[in-house]
Order: C-alpha cells, then sequence, then structure tokens
C-alpha cells in the first residue's frame, strides 16, 4: 500500500509519544501517531504519576484527575520502615497523582489526536532509509496484513524499551543496557501509603530488585515486584514466579492476586543514543527511567515534549542536536551517577541486602529519610533549600566520587553529547 509523507512520525502512543505528538501537533506540525494495540490498553506500571510529571502535565494545561498520594514507606527486611516525606519543591508539587495507565494513556493519545494528530493503529515492521542511511519512517502491519508506508522529516521512537525504532536507527547497543522487569497485579484493600519493600526470598540473600505495594486508582492496591540485570533479560522470567513469595512475606494473600502482566523497562540512559540524525527516542526507548527506583511515567512526559519543542524550534536538521543537549542537562547528571550504582547493586545483591538494613536501621532511617526522598526520586533539581536538600546534596556529590571512573558514567555522557 502507499502511504503519506509527515513532518514527524511518532511511534508508540504511550506518555511519551502522545505528549511528543500534542505539542508538535498543537506547534502547527502535521504529525502520524502509530501504536500496535487500539486503545485503551493496558500496561505495567505502578500507576502513580510523581511530582515533576504532575507539573508537565499541568504546564500543558492537562487536568489527569486521580487520588493524590505524598509521603512513602520504605520496609526493609528486618520490616523496620523508614517514612520518605513528600514536599513541594519549587518546581514541582509535593505530590504525585494515582491513575491506571489503561486511563492515562488512552486520555493522552485522545488529546493528541484531538489537536490533529493523525491516528495509525499497527506494528512498525520493515523500515525506510534515505540514500544516507537515515531512518525516514516504517511499513506498517496490521490486523488485516501491510498496512500504508509512512515517512517523515522526523521520527521519533516512543514504543517502549525494546524500541524497534531505536534498533532500526542504530542508536542501541542492547548488550550494554540496563535493564529491568516489572510484573503487577491488582489486589484488593488499599494501604494507606505508599509502600516500597526491600525484600528477601532468604535470609540475608539480598534480591536485585524490590516490591511495591501502591494504592489504586479504584480503593484497590497496585501490587508488584520489579528485577534489574546488566545486558541480558533472560533473568526477567524470574520476577513473575517470585511475585507470590513477595506477596506472602508482605502479609498479603496471592491467591487473591488479579491478572499479572509484565513489561522490560531499560534504565539510565545505559547503551542507548537519545537522538542521531533524524531519529529522537522519548520515553521507555532512550533509556529515560530512573535508575534507583523505576520511574518513568515523568520522564516520559518531559522527553515528550522536550523531543517535539525541539523540532519545533530547530526543524528537522536541527532537532536531534537541540533535544540530546535539553537530555544531557535534565537528565544525564543524575543518570551517569546512578546507572552504575544500580548497575553494581543488581550484581551484588547479598552487599545490598547489608546496605538495606543499614538504610532501614533505627535511627539511620530517621537521619537520612529526607535526603532520601529528595535524591531517590530525583527531585534534587528545584529542591527547596533545608535539610533534606543538604543530604540529597552531600549524597549525590558521594556518588560522584564513588562512581568517577566507571564505564556506566562515561557511557551516559558519551551517548548524550557529541564525540
Amino acid at each position: 500500500m502507499t502511504g503519506s509523507h509527515y513532518d514527524v512520525l511518532v511511534v508508540g502512543s504511550g506518555p511519551a509519544g502522545s505528549i511528543a505528538a500534542l505539542v508538535a501537533a498543537r506547534g502547527g506540525a502535521r504529525v502520524a501517531l502509530v501504536d500496535k494495540a487500539r486503545f485503551p490498553r493496558d500496561k505495567a506500571c505502578g500507576d502513580l504519576v510523581g511530582p515533576r510529571g504532575v507539573q508537565t502535565l499541568a504546564d500543558l494545561g492537562i487536568d489527569i484527575a486521580g487520588p493524590r498520594v505524598g509521603d512513602m514507606d520504605v520496609v526493609g527486611p528486618t520490616g523496620r520502615r523508614v517514612l520518605l516525606r513528600a514536599s513541594a519543591g519549587i518546581t514541582y508539587p509535593g505530590h504525585a497523582v494515582v491513575v491506571r495507565r489503561r486511563r492515562l494513556d488512552a486520555t493522552l493519545q485522545h488529546l493528541a489526536i484531538e489537536a490533529g494528530a493523525e491516528p495509525f493503529t499497527g506494528r512498525a515492521a520493515s523500515a525506510s532509509y534515505t540514500d544516507s542511511g537515515q531512518l525516514t519512517g516504517f511499513e506498517l502491519e496490521t490486523d488485516k496484513g501491510k498496512g500504508p508506508r509512512l515517512t517523515a522529516d522526523v521520527v521519533i521512537g516512543a514504543d517502549g524499551a525494546l524500541s524497534r525504532v531505536a534498533v532500526a536507527a542504530g542508536l542501541v547497543d542492547e548488550t550494554q543496557v540496563l535493564w529491568a522487569f516489572a510484573v503487577r497485579a491488582y489486589m484488593d484493600d488499599a494501604p494507606s501509603l505508599p509502600r516500597i519493600h526491600f525484600w528477601e526470598p532468604e535470609r540475608r540473600s539480598g534480591y536485585p530488585g524490590y516490591g511495591w505495594v501502591f494504592p489504586g486508582e479504584a480503593g484497590d492496591a497496585n501490587v508488584g515486584l520489579g528485577l534489574g540485570s546488566r545486558g541480558d533479560r533472560r533473568p526477567g522470567t524470574r520476577a513473575a514466579k517470585d511475585l507470590g513469595g513477595f506477596l506472602a512475606s508482605a502479609g498479603l494473600d496471592p491467591s487473591r492476586a488479579g491478572r499479572t502482566l509484565g513489561g522490560w523497562i531499560k534504565m539510565g540512559l545505559v547503551g542507548t543514543r537519545p537522538a542521531q540524525g533524524r531519529t529522537l527516542l522519548v520515553g521507555d526507548a532512550a533509556g529515560l527511567v530512573n535508575p534507583l527506583q523505576g520511574e518513568g511515567i515523568a520522564q516520559a512526559l518531559a522527553s515528550g515534549r522536550a523531543a517535539a519543542e525541539a523540532l519545533l524550534a530547530a526543524g528537522a536538521a536541527g532537532a536531534a542536536g537541540l533535544y540530546r543537549a535539553d537530555i544531557a542537562r535534565r537528565y544525564a547528571p543524575f543518570a551517569a551517577t546512578t546507572a552504575p550504582i544500580t548497575g553494581w547493586m543488581v550484581t551484588h545483591p547479598r552487599a545490598v541486602a547489608h546496605l538495606s538494613r543499614v538504610l532501614t536501621a533505627p535511627g539511620v532511617g530517621r537521619l537520612v529519610a529526607g535526603g532520601w526522598a529528595v535524591y531517590w526520586n530525583d527531585l534534587l533539581d528545584g529542591a527547596r533549600p533545608g535539610g533534606p536538600q543538604r543530604v540529597a546534596r552531600l549524597a549525590e556529590l558521594a556518588g560522584r566520587a564513588l562512581t568517577s571512573r566507571s564505564a556506566d558514567r562515561r557511557s551516559v555522557w558519551s551517548v548524550t553529547w557529541e564525540s
């Protein structure tokens, strides 16, 4: 089938892709928005839009209603708890919003289409390239076979951790990626506060990830387990097998969990170049997920917006450089420190078990809780002056010193800046 040419082709209409399409269409660009699924559809996620994500939506005039959550409990292997207090920063509010991905993604896609983006349903299959080798588009595969061939001046890959766009454009080395796999389910009886559990299947065995029990949108609970690995996706199936054991350890009945859903996550910019030529990657496709705790929605929203704004400001030829500079400024400093730390942690679970015991020990947890909440959630930039900010700044400086010679640190900076 013949197709059409657009100013921008956005592949994937989750939060990153829909926001990119929305902003570009509002700016007058002709936008094609592609997704392999028909909406509404579900996604494995903790369903929390963090403070920076809430602010991005507000900046764009988007109101996504949902229960607000602020403080969070962290539960150590011994059962001791540390309360991480939420506080508003200068540039973000002091709360997150609970909203199921099924509703969030459908709402954002609808807004993008309403703004003028043209929707297509199909899987990005064979890629199209210029004579110089730059990616220009894809032929779609639909339920009925071959669909239209869509090309554009710029391609934005918003198609998740296993991004077809990133592979086609040669922007990812999957053997270097810091991977995670998360599985989640819904249960009755929401907790009063979101909880993170540093779970250990056996005493002092450690676990290369964590479990969670979050308030759900409809008075239920979103429960899940995630684990990380380096350059190898084979360990990912372990999370699904271990979910029942985690729920039992958290005092929940695994038999009451609903249908489970899992998904891959790509963290910390390691192994993925966010833009080159006329291809830009946003959200999970770019590895824009917090390596310490797996948050990705806020980064997806902000990067989708940044990619579209770069296109509108610099045109097709200059968008990649402008966007990459924005990523280097906004995300690379944090990722360059935290990705190496997480990469070490997932390969040394026993050491993590010891560390989690120390951090949740009486006295220690209360001493570091404020800074922990700020730094762990990547809220230092824009935090209000005070004790928590100072503790977070010390953590940042210590992390930089510990990772100064790390290959992952060099990788993050190399993919965000031109050599």
